[in-house]
């Protein structure tokens, strides 16, 4: 029996209570007293997925900061400021079971990450501590990173991108995009409208031209197949683990949204050759038990700005470490979200990589102050221990590429926003597109496919 087989048939093991904060900042002697939420504001840096950004003030010269799922609304916080305002900041697990019922899977989920991510952030400051020592014990110093890789048509182009990626960063994790409009005009790649095997062998024509440039060392895995049935699943984890392809996993093959989506998946992954990796777009513990609990993952693959912030998603990985599986994290966001990923990531006993979306935007570290630069070394950040998240708001960067978000009566940076004062009724805020899902706006500085600076909305 191996150890999945073993921790999954061990009803008492399994069944286990998942832990909560390592400390907890509302009962430790040495806290502030009288300690209060006073306010929450925001503001919006244009990115590839723009970055929603947070802040949450206090009564005693504190603030922590935030972040929102990239390409998400800075709604999804605001809205829950009635539900802030005059609360213990430092009472995060009381405050984060309170907000439960304002979150959802995909972006719905980011406001209730961004503000977890600032209450760690004002009880490490106040605490004196880095914030994942309020989390669990730091079990590593370093975080690698996985590169992402948008498609280009051209096999020679996308190679070339993801040789770009690897040597400059130093990279031993990898990720690219085979998306289905590699696969179009190419005769035989659909039937009716899932990828055949011919279609799947032109997919591997990329992977292989990927895999003349990087070499073998490095792990390099893919997603946005499209539509996928179980069928289809299993052949294209045959077909990406072929020896010239050798991917060390497929993405997300079906939706986390799709009817049957856990039978699906359990056969998916049972039979397929290559790992799964899933789901950036779920959101807490209860959403991710089935896909651990019914093997539909090999890998799971939460993002902190969906799944619930530092708690929550410790939760998560605590639970998957239980059932033999292990945690990467996704993430296309600023270096807010970022270096509280870190934070957390540290913590998690079998951790592989986390993401990193912004190799194209030169002023992407720039936004903030406090950790070493550059925040990439070798392929890896390392794990603040400066108190909180440990970085603060380069202001005049931040102000440089700032998004103004149009449905804010007072647009700018950090504005009160006397709008979000009183309880907003979900799907009235929905309609008046305060919060909802993904969204992409304009364009944003960037590097193209030639290394020229530009500012486009090219290039997703």
């Amino acid at each position: 029996m191996n150890r999945r087989e073993f921790l999954t048939r061990s009803a008492g093991f399994a069944g286990m209570a998942v832990a909560g904060l390592a400390i907890n900042p509302a009962r430790t002697w040495s806290r502030p007293t009288k300690l209060k939420i006073t306010d929450i504001r925001g503001c919006t840096v244009a990115s590839n997925f723009d970055y929603p950004l947070i802040k949450i003030y206090t009564n005693q010269d504190v603030y922590g900061l935030g972040e929102v799922r990239d390409a998400g609304y800075l709604g999804q916080a605001l809205i829950l400021k009635p539900y802030l305002v005059g609360k213990d900041p430092l009472d995060i697990e009381g405050i984060m079971e309170s907000l439960r019922p304002h979150s959802g899977n995909g972006r719905f989920g980011g406001g209730f990450s961004g503000v977890d991510m600032a209450l760690f952030d004002i009880a490490g400051k106040v605490l004196g501590v880095p914030a994942y020592k309020i989390l669990g014990e730091k079990v590593r110093d370093t975080i690698p990173i996985y590169g992402d890789t948008n498609a280009n048509d051209d096999p020679k182009v996308f190679a070339k991108r993801t040789k770009i990626r690897v040597d400059k960063w130093k990279l031993k994790y990898l990720k690219m995009d085979l998306v289905p409009r590699l696969l179009r005009n190419k005769a035989g790649a659909f039937e009716n409208g899932i990828p055949t095997d011919k279609g799947m062998d032109y997919w591997g024509e990329y992977l292989e031209a990927v895999r003349d440039a990087i070499g073998y060392e490095v792990s390099l895995g893919a997603d946005h197949f499209g539509r996928m049935t179980v069928d289809s699943g299993i052949r294209l984890g045959a077909a990406m683990a072929k020896p010239r392809r050798k991917l060390a996993y497929i993405e997300d093959v079906v939706p986390y949204s799709a009817p049957k989506v856990i039978e699906m998946m359990s056969q998916i992954t049972a039979k397929s050759p290559t790992p799964t990796l899933g789901y950036e777009d779920l959101f807490g513990l209860d959403n991710f038990k089935p896909f651990i609990s019914e093997n539909a993952v090999s890998i799971i693959h939460p993002d902190m700005e969906t799944s619930g912030g530092l708690l929550e998603t410790k939760k998560i990985a605590d639970y998957a470490y239980r059932y033999g599986i292990k945690t990467m994290f996704h993430h296309a966001g600023s270096p807010v979200g970022a270096m509280a990923s870190v934070h957390c990531a540290c913590t998690i006993r079998d951790f592989l990589c986390m993401e990193n979306h912004a190799m194209d935007i030169p002023w992407w570290e720039d936004l903030v102050t406090g950790p070493d630069k550059p925040l990439i070394q070798d392929g890896h950040y390392t794990v603040p221990q400066r108190l909180g998240l440990g970085v603060e708001l380069n202001d005049e960067v931040v102000q440089k590429y700032l998004r103004e978000p149009k449905y804010l009566s007072k647009a700018g940076y950090f504005e009160p926003t006397p709008e979000f004062d009183q309880p907003i009724d979900r799907q009235e805020a929905i309609q008046k597109r305060l919060i909802g899902g993904y969204h992409v706006n304009g364009p944003w500085v960037h590097l193209d496919e030639e290394g020229n600076l530009v500012n486009s909305a090219e290039g997703r």
